[in-house]
């Protein structure tokens, strides 16, 4: 195909974001697709990521931290900011690897992604006809009722934020019961059971606060459902991917622009 598909990875801290990427990559190689890892993390550690196009050749927060004498929060707002006047480099070294898919690790603290203006820009930036945010649910917070209606407000948030279509992903299901797993999947599926376990307790500030969210969440239209997956053992990374298809172009399956490598 002519332009790549953009692929957002995004979510809380510690929601799995580059160990999905990283699994999501290998999976699409081994389906034949040629997939571009981009790290938009400038303070990112991770070693198994190996990103194509790396933001910290360009920013990287520990040079930003010593250069002006600043703090670690500081230095990941002045990154932030300073990704934006070098999103275009990044665009070039994105456009000259001519992948199918782009895949984008956003920074791990979801508010320099989702509320810095500089970040809309940069999504502006990448983004072609085909784009869509994914948004992982961290499992030890989607497991309660609150955490889970939480999520989904932020969630909502970020594709407020950005217009773009949205994949809500349950990452590392793995940790999970099977029992669980029903649970959350009948929450993002319905929301009668939801509101339920919302209100199953005595009515404290904290669930009727919960319960006024869910409300206002659910005004913006219907619970689309979470696609459980793990990076550790490969489960739902295909089912994630015919999500993104029918995203893109109504369940029809996009063909690789470079084929699979013979056995």
């Amino acid at each position: 195909m002519d332009e790549p598909a953009t692929l957002y990875f995004t979510g809380t801290a510690g929601a799995g974001k580059t160990s999905f990427v990283r699994a999501f990559a290998d999976w699409m190689q081994n389906a034949g697709y040629e997939a571009t890892i981009v790290n938009l993390d400038p303070g990112s550690d991770a070693t198994a990521l190996d990103p194509a196009v790396d933001i910290r050749e360009w920013v990287r927060l520990s040079d930003l931290q010593d250069e002006y004498g600043l703090g670690p929060n500081g230095a990941q707002v002045a990154a932030a900011d300073m990704i934006a006047l070098k999103i275009f480099d990044v665009k070039q070294a994105v456009d000259e690897l001519k992948g199918d898919y782009v895949l984008v690790d956003t920074p791990g603290q979801i508010e320099l992604f989702a509320f810095r203006e500089a970040s809309r820009a940069i999504v502006d930036a990448l983004s072609g006809d085909r784009s869509l945010i994914a948004f992982l649910f961290d499992p030890a917070l989607a497991r309660t009722p609150s955490g889970f209606v939480a999520l989904l407000m932020l969630s909502a948030t970020v594709e407020f934020r950005f217009r773009l279509p949205m994949l809500n992903v349950l990452a590392k299901a793995d940790v999970l019961s099977p029992e669980q797993m029903r649970e959350i999947e009948g929450w993002s599926q319905d929301p009668g059971p939801l509101y339920e376990a919302v209100t199953r307790d005595a009515p404290t500030p904290d669930v009727q606060l919960s319960t006024e969210i869910f409300r206002a969440i659910e005004m913006l239209g219907p619970l689309g459902g979470v696609v459980p997956t793990s990076a550790k053992d490969g489960t739902g990374l295909e089912a994630f991917y015919q999500s993104v298809q029918r995203a893109f172009g109504g369940g029809e399956d996009l063909e690789p622009s470079h084929a699979p490598a013979p056995e």
